[in-house]
């Protein structure tokens, strides 16, 4: 040790003059709370289940007007039973939605039920519109010009308020769990107490139920969003069965008989009209001259008329098929070859020009032409385009005629909602049309002026078919056939556009217009009598059932698939039944 140094000293010395490290209080993690103006925000917490029920009442509150309003107006007499109906699907819908109550899964299930009840609940509360499996189909193969005209400011609005902003809610609280065990016993005891009175509320007032379901079909159909979502499911099922499907021959004996005086090829076009009623039809007794050039031209009307079905996925398939709309499903369609295929057999030479959203597998094995991307400037805009882009496609395939030929030509016709887009402006004849796609900008007037401005347009397009195979009188037997795949309702009961499920389908979507015109050399040479024609087609009632026998009658096409009581033309034909005797 040095002399006069204290070590014990010089470290306390050393101790006193070193500077004191200043305190920080310790930052905690921002991953729950947020620091906002110099205080804490904390995100609220709340159990899954409770979000559960919260998200089911909003759902079954706000997105489900049509469903109410329905089930109210069919309990009307029993009170009781509405109560009791209205607590059993809501422990339903509660107890459906808890099935998801677990960690990493109960939010985004939740946004997703939230989102497809939002968009759902639009279209069934402004347009009526009842989304089952086969308005999924008509969806599904719509083209982004016609799903275009359904997006409009208001959907958005309403999306963004009844559905986005909900699930951001969602997104940002928080979710508190229980353990997992726990989780599960408590979850389990909410869905069986839920479950009872479901199956308390049903039992009690089964006859009730059972009588209400039997006489209104439909009242199920709008609850959102377990309907939509098993739409889609179904939709996606079939799809995939059907995936490999191959039609079965049909028709295979076909063979042409009859002869056009002067060996001329027999030609027979067939107009598919889209979305027409024939409620509107000036040929059936409408007020409103829509079918002014129609009435100049010695066309035969058959005013009572339905349709297959009630979205053009359907009716389209259907009517070309063999089979009777009873008859009919969508997997018999694809299993089995259709008219176009028979009168291929028979070496009718078959052509279809299509204006619309496609043929539905009608045209698989016969030469299609898909028209609007030619994007012709002169009929077309922003992918779709008018229908005169058809009629003006038919001279250049007339030209190329050599036999006997069907021409199919599939228009976009009426389809709405955007029906002032589907004429030109010389065909603004009724006015106040409305000129937008959102019904809720324009009356009913304007609505119904537009929609018949389309018929007015539609009747020209006939016309000028017909004029065209007149003026080849001297080289081909000419006839046009139009019909249209489904009607229309333009606001009948609160109920707009088309797509309805055919039991319940309101008449103005199952009762089309359908016309014949025939050369009269073609007359002549098959024995039609025309005035008998003219005669017994107010009398009686058709369907797209008589669509196949018909065509395959006027082509004069002998085959065993063909059914004389189906052919709307065999009555007035001399001798009777002619091609059933071949």
């Amino acid at each position: 040790m040095v002399a006069g140094f204290n070590t014990r000293t010089c470290a306390l010395r050393h101790r006193v003059f070193r500077p004191r490290r200043q305190h920080m209080p310790r930052r905690k993690p921002l991953n729950e709370k947020n620091i906002s103006s110099g205080r804490h925000f904390v995100r609220p917490a709340i159990g899954s289940v409770t979000l559960c029920l919260i998200v089911a009442l909003y759902v079954l509150l706000v997105t489900n007007q049509m469903f109410w309003t329905k089930a109210y107006s069919y309990f009307t007499t029993e009170p009781a039973a509405f109560i009791a109906f209205v607590a059993g699907i809501s422990a339903g819908i509660f107890a459906f939605f808890t099935l998801f109550s677990a960690k990493y899964v109960t939010k985004p299930v939740l946004i997703f039920f939230v989102l497809v009840a939002s968009v759902s609940s639009w279209f069934n509360d402004q347009f009526g519109v009842i989304i089952d499996k086969e308005m999924i189909r008509n969806a599904a193969v719509s083209t982004g010009a016609e799903a275009g005209h359904l997006i409009t400011a208001r959907f958005a609005m309403h999306v963004l308020l009844t559905g986005i902003l909900p699930s951001l809610v969602i997104i940002w609280v928080r979710i508190v769990h229980r353990p997992i065990f726990k989780k599960l016993v408590h979850n389990t005891a909410v869905i069986l107490a839920c479950v009872a009175v479901f199956v308390a509320a049903g039992t009690t007032f089964y006859k009730t139920y059972a009588g209400v379901g039997r006489a209104h079909r439909d009242l199920m159909d709008t609850l959102n969003p377990v309907m939509p979502i098993t739409s889609v499911v179904r939709y996606a099922i079939d799809t995939q069965r059907d995936a490999n499907v191959v039609a079965g021959p049909l028709g295979t004996d076909a063979r042409r008989v009859g002869v056009v005086d002067n060996g001329k090829p027999r030609v027979t076009i067939i107009v598919a009209g889209e979305t027409a009623r024939a409620q509107n039809f000036s040929l059936g007794g409408y007020a409103k001259m829509t079918n002014p050039e129609l009435a100049k031209r010695n066309v035969v009307y058959f005013p009572n008329t339905s349709s297959c079905g009630t979205a053009t996925a359907t009716s389209i398939p259907c009517l070309f098929s063999v089979y009777t709309r009873a008859e009919y499903s969508h997997r018999k369609g694809l299993e089995t070859e259709n008219l176009l295929d028979v009168l291929t057999h028979a070496k009718v030479g078959v052509t279809w020009l299509d204006n619309d959203t496609g043929s539905y597998n009608v045209t698989d094995r016969v030469p299609y032409t898909y028209l609007p991307p030619s994007n012709d400037p002169r009929f077309c805009k922003d992918g779709e385009c008018k229908d005169e882009i058809l009629v003006d496609k038919v001279d250049g395939w007339l030209d190329k005629v050599k036999g006997d030929s069907v021409l199919v030509l599939h228009q976009l016709g009426s389809h709405g909602p955007a029906y002032y887009q589907r004429y030109p402006e010389e065909f603004r004849r009724f006015r106040p049309d409305c000129r937008a796609n959102d019904f809720g900008s324009c009356s009913q007037e304007e609505i119904t002026n537009a929609y018949d401005n389309t018929i007015l347009y539609t009747d020209h397009i006939v016309s000028m078919i017909i004029d065209k195979l007149k003026q080849r009188s001297n080289s081909l037997s000419g006839a046009v056939l139009y019909f249209s795949d489904h009607g229309e309702s333009l606001g009948e009961n609160g109920i707009y556009l088309h797509g309805a499920p055919y039991i319940i389908a309101p008449v103005q979507q199952t009762q089309v217009p359908m016309l014949v015109w025939m050369a009269d050399d073609l007359a002549k040479a098959g024995g039609y009598d025309m005035a008998c024609l003219s005669k017994r087609a107010p009398e009686g009632t058709h369907s797209h059932d008589n669509i196949f026998h018909s065509v395959l009658g006027m082509m004069d096409i002998s085959t065993k698939v063909y059914d004389p009581s189906l052919d709307v033309f065999a009555a007035c034909r001399t001798p009777s039944n002619k091609l059933a005797q071949k």
